[in-house]
């Protein structure tokens, strides 16, 4: 709006809400551009439709008789720095999702709806609508509903890109996702771990969404553009090599758990192998890891690059092992994983141990 242009809101001198900041108009556009996105992820149970002052779901007609609802929430880090810096928007979308969904899935849960929240300093529709696409595709992927969200327009919170305008602006924004699942009473997890069970690993898609703080640090001691082609992966540049989404792998592990094949699973974010695998194991057990895995290109880079030692890689990163599982019979899982459509690694074993859970490695991969 020019400054001899009149807001027609607006009465007289007085200011308007716009000329604070703050678009409604832009608000209600935005609700408009992602109610088709909403109605593609909707699932049995879904009451209702976007833009109402809440969300109903019905548990009865999701399926489940006697559940125990299992909620989370999580955001995406400082991913998100490199999202807003490259524009790469549309699939930081998913990894919002997979950061809730893949802690709801390891306590034997059914992801049924999601929420998220998106807040920046001036709401431009495109860029909101391509971030909250990724949230839908995210949903589809893990069999979730997005039931609604909040969008704040929070003008002096967040920076704003002063050299343009429009529905492409771009600029600082937040994002944080809420997910609530369900699973039987009977039937959560971990469940009967013990000595003898075997330990096996699910591929990562890569860097997923932890360790961003060090990978940033990493890439600008390097000198290395966010546009150049990624040295360990040459056909993307290193910013699209590094954004790659988180994988969900919500989907295969319900159908593990509902065979009867999984005891525990554990998803590998911020503390690696050795600081969330012990979270899912109960007291006197420890996690040997005695086969090394072959560690992605990414994670080898980032250690030479950063002059990371092996052990700090593997308390900050997953390392190629977005999840790890306890199964008793590792041919059967291995083989309904594969099946699935999962790489699948064999890590170790559960073993006595003294006091509280904790994790072995007689093996360590190597980045070299």
């Amino acid at each position: 709006m020019t400054s001899t242009e009149r807001d027609p809101a607006s009465a007289g001198n007085g200011l308007t809400y716009r000329q604070a900041g703050v678009d409604i108009d832009a608000g209600e556009a935005l609700v408009e551009a992602i109610k088709p996105l909403a109605r593609s992820t909707s699932r049995a149970g879904v009451m209702g439709s976007l833009g109402g002052f809440g969300a109903l779901f019905d548990l009865k007609g999701a399926g489940f008789a006697d559940p125990v609802l299992v909620s989370t929430t999580d955001g995406v880090g400082t991913k998100l720095r490199v999202a807003i810096e490259t524009g790469i928007l549309d699939t930081v979308g998913i990894d919002l999702v997979a950061m809730c969904v893949n802690d709801l899935v390891v306590q034997g849960a059914e992801p049924l709806f999601f929420f998220d929240y998106f807040a920046t300093g001036r709401l431009s529709v495109g860029p909101a609508t391509r971030v909250i696409g990724g949230i839908a595709e995210g949903c589809r992927q893990a069999g979730c509903a997005l039931v609604g969200g909040e969008t704040a327009e929070m003008p002096g919170m967040y920076a704003t890109n002063a050299d343009t305008t429009g529905d492409d602006a771009t600029g600082d924004f937040d994002l944080a996702g809420f997910a609530v699942g369900a699973a039987e009473r009977g039937n959560l997890l971990p469940r009967a771990v013990a000595p003898g069970d075997a330990l096996l690993g699910l591929a990562s898609s890569g860097v997923h969404s932890n360790g961003f703080s060090l990978v940033r640090r990493i890439v600008a001691a390097s000198g290395t553009g966010w546009e150049t082609p990624a040295p360990f992966a040459p056909e993307a540049s290193l910013a699209e090599a590094l954004m790659a989404p988180t994988r969900i792998y919500v989907k295969p592990l319900l159908a593990l758990h509902r065979a009867g094949l999984l005891k525990a699973a554990a998803h590998i974010t911020g503390g690696g192998l050795p600081g969330n695998l012990p979270r899912v194991l109960p007291k006197g057990v420890e996690a040997v890891i005695d086969r090394p895995w072959v560690v992605p290109p990414v994670f080898r880079w980032l250690a030479a690059r950063g002059g990371v030692a092996a052990g700090e890689m593997l308390r900050v990163f997953n390392c190629g092992v977005g999840m790890a599982l306890v199964v008793g019979d590792p041919d059967r899982a291995e083989a309904m994983l594969r099946a699935e459509g999962e790489t699948v690694f064999r890590l170790g074993r559960v073993e006595a141990g003294s006091g509280a859970a904790s994790v072995r490695f007689d093996a360590v991969p190597g980045f070299g």
